[in-house]
């Protein structure tokens, strides 16, 4: 019986996914096989020995330990892709917010006290100074061209605007999905030259940390429109607030609000609602659930943030085990001498590594004994050894 702590809500359509004669689920659990969070902050948590995995139904990992739990030998698995097209909703919402002046049109029309004539008056005399711009024939520069970024891109390309994208990391499968249409910029200063909206999908990094600041924001066009529904901490804040206040930027529409920029009159300030549909908290929830369930009853890893990726053939006989280890040499001879030993057959064998850490999945013909186990995780640099079983 596997075990799952859930330390936020998750969407029951995904933890229905868990079949109840092999998992036990709960917030109450304790000893857990892997823990499954959303928003949950772990840093300060005291994560138990028995965690073999840690999930997120989301796509950033500021929450979680990452390094702490690599040490450990656990994978931290994440969905990216899984809110994509919730994202891509909000930030196409966002450019419309920020290009019809929507936002303060509506605070204007709720603080009307007028009667029913001399409201349409005050409206008609009133209402130019909400005049706004349309997209189409804007041109509109991504930085960040992930599952996301690239959603984005397509969208905008199909509402008439010209799109420039910089991301010197695209993968292929992503280069597949992105419209022709979209102009490949060899710098983030060629896109900001360009752009009349700046729309931001990269991950938090030492790299990312304040990409966008005083420098950055010369290179920007006058009235450009700023989007970030990607992390907190990408554009330095009082950069940005000068920025703001020299007309520079025309808007700022953010899912990450701050103190600094709460009542600024050109801020369009959201609170976190990237993911937040239920069709976003579902695909997340089924699909951590998927991959959690895969790495614990096959050692397959998929979408892993620390942990190479790994596919898992089906096995219906014999045992298969899971190691981690540091990525140093002569693990895997180290490995296969001690199950020679043991006079265990090796039926297959797969080895991946990623930076510090490398993954073996190793199929025998016989049961492993628990000794065996003992001898394996005694290897110097071995930080997990699991036995799975076969369920055929």
């Amino acid at each position: 019986m596997f075990k799952i702590q859930t330390l936020n809500a998750i969407a029951s359509v995904g933890l229905e996914q868990f079949p109840l004669e092999l998992y036990e689920v709960g917030t109450m659990v304790t000893q857990p096989d892997a823990i499954l969070v959303r928003s949950h902050d772990l840093h300060q948590e005291e994560i138990s020995a028995s965690v073999k995995a840690v999930g997120r139904a989301g796509a950033g990992l500021n929450n979680i330990p990452v390094a702490a739990l690599t040490k450990r030998g656990i994978p931290v698995f994440n969905t990216p892709g899984a809110n994509a097209n919730a994202v891509r909703e909000l930030v196409i919402g966002g450019m419309l917010l920020a290009s019809r002046n929507i936002c303060q049109a509506w605070s204007y029309v709720n603080a009307l006290k007028n009667d029913e004539h001399s409201l349409h008056e005050e409206i008609e005399k009133n209402k130019k100074q909400f005049v706004g711009f349309e997209l189409m024939g804007k041109t509109l520069g991504i930085i960040g061209l992930g599952s996301v970024g690239v959603k984005v891109a397509n969208a905008a390309i199909s509402l008439g605007m010209n799109v420039i994208g910089y991301d010197p990391t695209i993968t292929v499968n992503r280069a597949w999905e992105l419209s022709s249409q979209v102009k490949q910029m060899h710098s983030i200063d060629d896109l900001l030259m360009e752009a009349d909206f700046v729309s931001f999908h990269v991950p938090l990094t030492d790299a990312t940390k304040n990409m966008i600041n005083h420098s950055r924001f010369q290179c920007m066009k006058t009235g450009v429109v700023l989007l970030n529904f990607a992390r907190d901490g990408i554009i330095e804040i009082p950069a940005l607030l000068d920025a703001l206040n020299e007309n520079k930027v025309r808007s700022y529409v953010t899912d990450f609000p701050c103190v600094e920029l709460k009542q600024h009159p050109k801020v369009i300030n959201l609170p976190h609602l990237g993911a937040s549909t239920r069709e976003a908290e579902e695909n997340c929830a089924v699909m951590i659930v998927r991959q959690i369930r895969q790495f614990l009853e096959s050692g397959a890893i998929i979408n892993s943030a620390n942990f190479p990726n790994m596919d898992a053939p089906s096995f219906i006989a014999g045992s298969r085990l899971a190691i981690v280890n540091a990525n140093i040499p002569n693990m895997v001879a180290q490995i296969s001498s001690t199950l020679a030993g043991a006079k265990l057959n090796i039926s297959s064998l797969l080895n991946q590594s990623r930076n510090d850490i490398a993954y073996t999945l190793i199929d025998v013909s016989g049961e492993v004994a628990d000794a065996v186990l003992e001898h394996l995780g005694a290897i110097e640099g071995v930080m997990q050894v699991r036995r799975l079983k076969a369920r055929g």
